[in-house]
């Protein structure tokens, strides 16, 4: 790219899993897209989190084959687990510390999906991958989020919550406590183990990385499309905590009266699964019925781009806007590791 790179930018999509770096400019091209893990400051530390950030932009701009005399307009970084104000206010002085753009702002990766999935101003998204949060907005400029901290915070219904429902129902079905379920098989087949103690033991003392209870949520559903009373109760809870944030967002904005849209996505919403959707469908079609839902499938990193062009341009729906989609929708990131 060399000195032909006005207005380059930035964009990261963190999520518990993959993090998404888009390098791009305000033209609506872009140079490169790479892929590596989490960037979760939960999972890494606040500081171990921003030095990773250092590396990807590192990387990005490597690939890209921007050298040092292209300047970054703007860095925007929307990471999984950067919940509290305390901990946008810290990261965020910790990130301009380094120098890395003109402007540079983090937060927390459920505003990538709202502004993937919509413009609408009045709008409630619903992120769902290995945990849950929501974010809602209204035409007034207020915002409805969550402390999404897990338990202690009230949250249920991501993928990990999932999979230790799986092993609850199948550990007690095994030994009698509940009743027959298919999990049990899953549960056995997922770990290659020959019981549902087996794995629990090898979960417990170390054996089996917990990294592996999130991979029982295809199972999970498979069991609930085959009919199974306990998967189908597992995935109609979650349709429900589904349905609660939505509830609460909109009371918060006083939405609900006038048509709004609700945005789902995320590794388990983004999927659509019908066992889900069985549940959830009827449930916000009969308690939001003005609401349209939009689910979203194309890479959250196109919500991260496009707020750092949106504030680069002052607008928010150009012919560069729709070339960042198409060309991060059609683009094949490049897997690093660290």
């Amino acid at each position: 790219m060399g000195l032909n790179a006005p207005g380059a930018f930035i964009a990261v999509d963190g999520g518990n899993s993959k993090t998404d770096v888009v390098a791009a400019t305000v033209d609506g091209r872009v140079h490169a897209y790479v892929r590596t893990g989490t960037s979760s400051p939960h999972r890494l530390g606040y500081r171990e989190a921003v030095d990773l950030l250092g590396k990807l932009i590192d990387t990005v701009r490597a690939e890209a084959r921007w050298g040092s005399e292209v300047p970054l307009a703007r860095v925007d970084a929307l990471l999984a687990g950067v919940d509290l104000p305390v901990e946008v206010e810290r990261l965020n002085a910790d990130a301009r510390s380094r120098g890395w753009a003109e402007a540079t702002a983090i937060d927390n990766d459920v505003f990538a999906l709202l502004r993937a999935g919509t413009g609408d101003r009045n709008a409630v998204a619903v992120i769902c991958g290995a945990g849950m949060n929501s974010v809602g907005r209204n035409a007034s400029g207020e915002w409805s989020r969550f402390p999404a901290l897990g338990p202690t915070t009230g949250d249920w219904g991501g993928g990990e919550d999932l999979g230790d429902a799986v092993l609850f129902h199948a550990a007690r079905a095994e030994d009698g406590r509940g009743p027959a379920t298919m999990l049990c098989a899953a549960v056995c087949e997922h770990f290659g183990t020959g019981t549902v103690e087996d794995a629990a033991v090898g979960l417990h003392l170390g054996h089996l990385s917990r990294d592996l209870v999130h991979g029982l949520v295809p199972r999970l559903f498979a069991a609930a499309d085959a009919g199974d009373a306990q998967a189908e109760s597992i995935v109609e809870r979650q349709a429900a905590e589904i349905g609660a944030m939505v509830r609460v967002g909109v009371r918060r904005l006083g939405l609900g009266g006038a048509p709004f849209t609700i945005v789902g996505g995320g590794g388990i919403l983004g999927a659509a699964p019908q066992a889900l959707q069985r549940h959830l469908t009827p449930l916000l079609e009969a308690e939001f019925p003005l609401a349209a839902y939009t689910g979203v499938d194309r890479p959250p990193v196109l919500g991260a781009a496009w707020t750092a062009l949106d504030a680069l341009t002052g607008e928010v729906d150009t012919a560069a806007h729709r070339r960042l989609a198409a060309e991060i929708t059609a683009m094949k990131p490049l897997r690093v590791l660290y």
